[in-house]
């Protein structure tokens, strides 16, 4: 279909620029997308739109996107026809793993792949046709405790409750500031108008956050805790839950396992042994804790500022046990696992497989795997040490990590020596100028969406598809033929019709789901169901099978009334789908089929939480946090010039008292050093950062050489994350510890990094 540059039309887009996944309306000239709005008639966003989506244009349209593939002859990068790009792939990894194995290829997945339906469907069929185990994502920087928490927990670590923001009336939020981030392992669009409105209606509003943010700003009383200790003040939380005889689970005593142990466990962190390291006195704990247990619901929920710490994962887990001792989880008004609508089916609830950690290990420093992904600070020692399963080769879909992992410097310096690199990147930036071959994705208006990770967070379920809003721009291929291809190119089927991989995908599940006596098309020929599929792609296809198979759906004629791709392409604004409800023991996979309270790893770990009740630190101590922006999303979204400026600047933020007492002036440069190295940066004072708390946002340092970010480029920043050296990780999850780090501030002269 062609567009006449003169006509001007609407289209609907579901928004990918983060967790929110807010209903646009776009405005398109011909296929040029010139502006974006809300969609009021959205079912779950109701036309809330923030500064990215409203940027959207600019962003889709960004003059440095590349628009056709790179292949690196003879040192340099240089523009290709698709098929020698896949051609070269084919050519150079085929030997590679011939001569040095399987585990000789690594595989990175940054945050951007969970953003878009290609990067849902894809990946996992790579890493079966590579057969690797070399698997870092953007997870051991962010939410992993969580899913490690989770699993142990639960039996499953994808089952992540959220809070019911809509109907709490007591919110207890940690190392969160939604009023930036929109909110993440919560999808709810308008977050800050669901927090306003939680406040209206007489509920509760507690932030614990070492900065003033615009969140803590709305709240009923903000705890500015040392950064680090949320685990701490969790476990004196829990403590004084059981000492005063607060607890009551509700109907989930009946599914709980390890209550009395986990009433042991917490014995010594008393609100007075953790108040000097939390710098919160006892009075406020007791206070917090009572209030929780009184509320008639509540719900605690903590973020990547409670996960990116030392005791992210002991955090993460007493977040639950929280929720769990109050009676608040898996109860309207508390914490709720989403059912959405591409999830499997219910089925009796019986004891599952349980979860395991550290089934291997990295290659160097033994670092044991997490949901079979390796910690991505080890990244740069498994590709520059030698020995048998080197990682020689890299696979990088959508990632940065030179600046998003600890020590980008390190990191740069070993993606240098690759024998060969493959980036599925819109850009060339700091990672992807060392690649061999860059496949650059499609605008996303050219694209279709899907929200399958999202959607199983959100805090209502719901179900939305938007169809490419602009046709596919000649020369250009779609996100998922550029991974179906990549697909057949590391499996020994390069060349083949990449509509081969949906089909073959479509065939194992549907072989798999005939043999199961729960499914409601058990018994049926396989041959039969795919016939029935509709959509004009094989993600369309898949997306129908999910959902005719889902919890909603059809079952392929089992439930006429029930869901398929037709109906939801029947509803262009969505489907609501209803309230969260209660999904304990059907979501519950342990081997016990229980709650399991207290599992080992997580008994194990307290040890080291005892410890952190002595270490001592000293008076004039200072420890870096990072900080979210609205008009950013970690380091993928700084090229867009509509986003720069206001807020949005790379400074050190720093309180009054301690600007003072190192001589350092509002706007002045200031060198900070830690473990990994030193930068220097800009000075904010501020009275939004408590005393002893410095904070430098994250994603910034775009001044390497050989990127094509012109506008990043023009205002770099510097790199946060290059004072760590990645050895400091929370032990149980493999995550880096990229809040809390103790560093030196002192006046410089330079203005430079």
């Amino acid at each position: 279909m062609s567009y006449d540059s003169r006509t001007t039309r609407t289209a609907l887009r579901i928004c990918p620029l983060c967790e929110a996944t807010c209903g646009l309306t776009l405005t398109i000239e011909g296929t040029r997308v010139t502006g974006a709005r809300g969609d009021r008639d959205d079912v779950f966003s109701r036309g809330f739109i923030c500064p990215k989506g409203a940027s959207f244009g600019g962003l889709d349209a960004d003059p440095d996107r590349l628009r056709t593939p790179l292949v690196r002859r003879d040192g340099v990068l240089r523009e290709a026809s698709w098929g020698e790009a896949f051609d070269a792939i084919a050519a150079a990894l085929a030997p590679l793993t011939e001569q040095h194995g399987q585990q000789a290829v690594g595989v990175v997945l940054g945050n951007p792949n969970v953003h878009t339906m290609a990067g849902a469907l894809y990946p996992p069929a790579l890493l079966s046709a590579l057969r690797t185990r070399a698997l870092f994502t953007a997870s051991t920087l962010d939410q992993m405790p969580k899913h490690v928490s989770s699993g142990l927990l639960f039996g499953d670590p994808n089952a992540i409750p959220v809070p019911d923001l809509d109907r709490t009336d007591h919110l207890l939020l940690l190392g969160a500031n939604p009023l930036e981030s929109n909110g993440s392992l919560c999808t709810a669009p308008d977050f800050p108008g669901k927090l306003k409105a939680l406040r209206k209606r007489g509920a509760t509003l507690t932030v614990v956050d070492p900065r003033r943010t615009r969140t803590a700003r709305l709240a009923d009383r903000h705890v500015a805790i040392r950064p680090g200790a949320d685990a701490l003040l969790l476990a004196a939380l829990t403590h004084v839950l059981f000492e005063e005889k607060l607890t009551d689970p509700g109907t989930l005593a009946g599914h709980l396992e390890g209550l009395e142990e986990v009433a042991e466990a917490v014995r010594e962190f008393t609100p007075e042994s953790v108040a000097e390291a939390c710098d919160v006195d006892a009075v406020t704990i007791r206070t917090i804790a009572r209030e929780l247990a009184a509320a008639p619901t509540a719900a605690v929920y903590g973020r990547i500022g409670s996960c990116t710490v030392e005791h992210g994962t002991l955090a993460s887990w007493l977040v639950d046990v929280l929720n769990i001792l109050t009676g608040n989880l898996d109860r309207p008004g508390g914490a709720l696992f989403p059912l959405s609508a591409t999830a499997r089916a219910p089925r009796p609830a019986a004891p599952g497989e349980g979860f395991n950690l550290g089934r291997w290990a990295s290659r160097v420093s033994g670092h044991p795997e997490a949901k079979g992904e390796l910690p991505i600070a080890a990244l740069a020692e498994e590709i520059e040490t030698p020995g048998e399963d080197r990682i020689r080769a890299l696979i990088v879909l959508a990632a940065n990590p030179v600046l998003s992992a600890p020590d980008g410097d390190r990191l740069d310096r070993a993606l240098s020596g690759l024998d060969f690199m493959i980036s599925v990147d819109p850009y060339l930036n700091e990672t992807s100028r060392h690649a061999h071959v860059v496949l650059p994705p499609p605008p996303p208006s050219q694209s279709a969406h899907f929200d399958f990770a999202f959607n199983a967070l959100a805090v209502r379920n719901q179900v939305r598809y938007t169809r490419p809003a602009v046709p596919l721009a000649d020369g250009l291929l779609g996100e998922s033929e550029i991974l179906a291809r990549l697909v057949l190119a590391v499996s020994g089927m390069h060349g083949a019709d990449p509509s081969a991989v949906d089909a073959m995908i479509i065939d194992r599940v549907l072989a798999k789901t005939v043999a199961d006596p729960h499914s409601p098309v058990h018994g049926r020929t396989p041959a039969e169901l795919a016939a029935a599929l509709t959509g004009r792609t094989g993600p369309e296809r898949r997306l129908d099978l999910m959902l005719r198979l889902g919890p909603y759906g059809e079952g392929f004629g089992a439930d006429p009334e029930g869901l398929t791709l037709d109906r939801l392409l029947a509803h262009p604004h969505g489907i609501d789908l209803g309230p969260l409800r209660p999904r304990v023991p059907e979501v519950l996979a342990t081997r016990s089929g229980r709650i399991e309270l207290l599992p080992a790893p997580i008994a194990a770990d307290l040890s080291r939480l005892r410890t952190a009740l002595t270490t001592e630190r000293g008076a004039d101590s200072l420890v870096l946090v990072g900080r979210r922006h609205l008009r950013s999303n970690n380091s993928w979204m700084h090229n867009v010039a509509a986003l720069r400026g206001g807020s949005n600047v790379c400074t050190l933020q720093m309180h009054p008292e301690d600007a003072a007492r190192l001589g350092l002036a509002d706007g002045a440069f200031a060198t900070v050093t830690a473990d990994g190295g030193a930068l220097t940066a800009p000075v904010e004072i501020t009275e939004s950062v408590r005393t002893g708390v410095v904070s430098l946002p994250h994603g910034w340092g775009h001044d390497r050489p050989g990127t094509r970010m012109s506008v990043a480029a023009a205002a770099p920043g510097v790199n946060v994350n290059q004072l760590l050296d990645g050895t400091l990780l929370d032990r149980l999850s493999g995550t880096a510890v990229l809040n809390g780090i103790p560093v030196a501030v002192a006046p410089s002269t330079s203005t430079g990094h």
